[in-house]
């Protein structure tokens, strides 16, 4: 029992704020990805929540603000963050070191800013436009294929580097398998059959897409690769969604 809940309170502890006592031997991190989707479920339950209890009083873009915001603010940018790292280093010339020193750098830059302003507003104008009940439920949906699509990125592309977070990040198949179960449960249970398939074939058209760049541009995966993974994909999912609704 001890395995599988330090897995569990691992990726709480790396995919969010909340505070979650691993004790030690730490496993690996690689050994809390399967608990990835439904970290994820979790916090776009929140996230839907609000959105749910606020749209009757304060209105569908209002309620998708907080909603969206929640997110970010439980989960620490993380993702956010890897969004704009990968946008710079998209924007940038030069060679892959070149572009792997740029997206290293703490500065974010105009290509960054950019990146997380449309991934926003896509996010939020997309829950907006779902009703009240289908918002929380895309929610939930995006935040638990996001972070099975960064699963599926990080054994699809090596580490670009020796050192980092996409070099410790290693994922064996097995662990994605299973992360597969609850990522497509949630999807299939909260979506229904026909726009949970659609979500899943999104996760994984964002993961291939990230997969090949990040292979041709940088040498395989960062941790910065592994976030916009889970960003894009969220809002990508939500997009999908609100066109099958």
């Amino acid at each position: 029992m001890r395995r599988p809940l330090a897995g569990l309170a691992l990726a709480v502890a790396f995919l969010t704020i909340v505070p979650a006592r691993v004790r030690p031997p730490v496993p690996s991190l690689g050994a809390a990805a399967p608990w990835f989707p439904v970290v994820g479920a979790g916090v776009g339950a929140a996230g839907g929540g609000i959105a749910w209890l606020a749209r009757p009083s304060l209105g569908a873009a209002v309620a998708a603000v907080l909603a969206v915001v929640l997110v970010v603010v439980l989960t620490g940018a993380l993702h956010q963050d890897g969004l704009a790292d990968c946008a710079d280093g998209l924007g940038v010339r030069g060679d892959r070191e070149r572009r792997l020193a740029v997206m290293r750098d703490p500065v974010v830059g105009t290509f960054g800013v950019l990146a997380l302003v449309a991934w926003f507003a896509l996010a939020v104008a997309a829950l907006a436009g779902l009703a009240r009940h289908d918002a929380w439920r895309a929610l939930l949906v995006a935040a638990a294929v996001g972070r099975w699509a960064a699963l599926v990125h990080g054994t699809a592309a090596g580490p670009a580097r020796r050192d980092g977070l996409g070099s410790a990040f290693a994922i064996a198949p097995g662990a994605v398998a299973v992360a597969t179960v609850p990522a497509a449960v949630a999807a299939l249970a909260a979506a229904g059959v026909g726009a949970g398939l659609a979500a899943l074939a999104a996760g994984l058209l964002v993961a291939g897409l990230v997969t090949a760049w990040a292979r041709a541009v940088l040498g395989g995966r960062t941790g910065d690769t592994l976030g916009a993974t889970v960003a894009l994909t969220e809002a990508a999912v939500l997009v999908v969604l609100l066109g099958l609704a």
